[in-house]
């Protein structure tokens, strides 16, 4: 991996400026577990240059700039990103583990959030408001002012594109903390900003632990809003030390997310959409549809489809572009592993699994990607975000039951059905607790377009789509009182 091609060594960004730390974070290649680099470990001292460098830029050039030019200026770097996007993909690739096409992938969905969000800039309009007689009403929506962004390591280009992206176009200064895991990106799309031409402070990236930088973030005064995308015991501790400054947020915790699958559902195209959510990126993907529950008349064929698509799913280094490459780190490694032999333990049966590539790394956090069947809906498996390459088929009787399963778990992130019955789906559709429901297909090829977010466990608030515009501003109502 060469780090050169990011970002200086050792430095953060804040204020238009390459900063440097005392201290460093290995960084640490998935595919060998070898450290090949480090990054700058930022703490409560960066994070508060940070913000204060939003503020200036809040105060001078960017606070100034009116939405056609900040969208001008958004459209740029996606040009600069799709330039890139080879380059960009290699370092997504080596930091994060994912085979180098899907981490390509991401580049250009990084691209269309920034083209998306420097389209939408100038087109955020308020209203008026019939009110008595002598008055005009009118709204309008301006920044938040700086913003705090704390994205995952599991898809760091498009979680900064999704999230930052329209706090830009918003015109809110922003303030990024990178997963300390995979911050690589970040620190490349900070230089091609400033090659954009973004006013210094309006874009910052402070990369370090999320227990330090991250922490600070979140409690900052200065910040506000904080977008998080994480597990939902982090995001509590996030929420929390906002909350003391009155400060909203928005949270995307993950989820448990059902595929349901009926007799009549196009069987085919459901079982290679089912085991191509499962298997991208490994599995670490929050709307992963890691439940599929199927018909009981169906379930013995369309398991024994499954299986073998399974088993011709190849897992290999990054730069071999599999199916899958390694998971991001150790600890992930093994937490999948603990619920693989959680399911041996227990006498789950194991359907099929993928196969591992010749030639990788002893070292490697590799892990095959695994079916399970006859899975008790109570079950840990069943229950609990793996957050890996692993499948649960869960056996239902028939619509009542596959929506009480579906809706049986604490979280709520997204669900897909599989049925020719368009009346049925519509029925799951508005039953399912989700913030996202698909009707034979599943994630609609990301979707920049579709507004994201969960219920319960799964967080609040919303991304993508128009509707993220609304979250990184503030709504003001304007009343005039003149002669009638």
């Amino acid at each position: 991996m060469n780090q050169t091609a990011t970002a200086p060594a050792h430095r953060l960004y804040i204020g238009g400026e390459w900063r440097t730390t005392s201290q460093t974070l290995p960084v640490i290649d998935p595919a060998s577990g070898a450290v090949v680099g480090s990054i700058p470990r930022g703490g409560a001292a960066e994070i508060d240059a940070a913000v204060r460098a939003g503020e200036a830029a809040r105060a001078g050039a960017w606070g100034a700039m009116d939405a056609t030019s900040r969208g001008r200026l958004l459209l740029r770097l996606a040009e600069l990103i799709r330039r890139d996007v080879d380059l960009l993909a290699r370092i997504e690739s080596a930091d994060v583990g994912k085979p180098l096409g899907q981490a390509r992938a991401d580049g250009v969905v990084l691209a269309r959030y920034f083209e998306y969000y420097g389209g939408a800039a100038d087109k955020v309009h308020g209203e008026t408001i019939p009110f008595q007689q002598g008055y005009t009403v009118l709204t309008v929506y301006e920044p938040i002012g700086v913003t705090g962004h704390i994205i995952p390591w599991n898809y760091p280009m498009q979680m900064m594109g999704r999230s930052v992206a329209p706090a830009l176009a918003m015109g809110n200064a922003v303030v990024l903390k990178p997963a300390e895991d995979t911050s690589l990106s970040a620190l490349h799309v900070a230089r091609l900003a400033e090659e954009a031409g973004f006013p210094a402070g309006s874009f910052n990236v402070v990369t370090g632990l999320g227990e330090e930088a991250g922490a600070a973030l979140s409690a900052h005064r200065g910040i506000g809003h904080v977008s998080f995308t994480g597990s939902p015991e982090v995001g509590a501790l996030v929420q929390a030390a906002a909350g003391r400054n009155s400060v909203p947020v928005t949270l995307e915790l993950g989820g448990k997310s059902p595929q349901i699958v009926f007799a009549d559902a196009p069987l085919e195209e459901a079982a290679a959409t089912i085991t191509r959510g499962i298997s991208q990126n490994s599995g670490q993907t929050c709307s992963a549809g890691s439940r599929v529950l199927i018909e009981d008349r169906i379930y013995d064929s369309f398991t024994s489809n499954l299986a073998g698509r399974f088993r011709a799913l190849r897992v290999g280094a990054p730069d071999q572009d599999l199916d899958c490459g390694p998971v991001v780190n150790a600890g992930q490694k093994q937490r999948i592993e603990r619920y693989l032999e959680l399911a041996r333990r227990d006498g789950l049966p194991i359907l099929a699994e993928g196969g591992l590539a010749g030639n990788v790394a002893a070292g490697g956090y590799y892990v095959k990607p695994t079916l399970i069947g006859e899975v008790p809906p109570d079950h840990p498996l069943a229950q609990e975000e793996i957050f890996g390459p692993v499948l649960v088929a869960i056996r239902v009787r028939d619509e009542a039951e596959a929506l009480r399963v579906a809706n049986g778990t604490a979280y709520g992130l997204v669900a897909g059905v599989w049925t020719a019955d368009i009346a049925r789906g519509l029925r799951l559709a508005h039953a399912i607790s989700v913030g996202q429901v698909f009707v034979n297909n599943y994630g609609a090829a990301g979707g920049v377009e579709l507004p994201f977010g969960g219920t319960k466990r799964s967080g609040h608030g919303r991304e993508k789509g128009f509707e993220a515009l609304y979250g990184f501003a503030a709504l003001k109502t304007i009343a005039i009182k003149h002669a009638n």
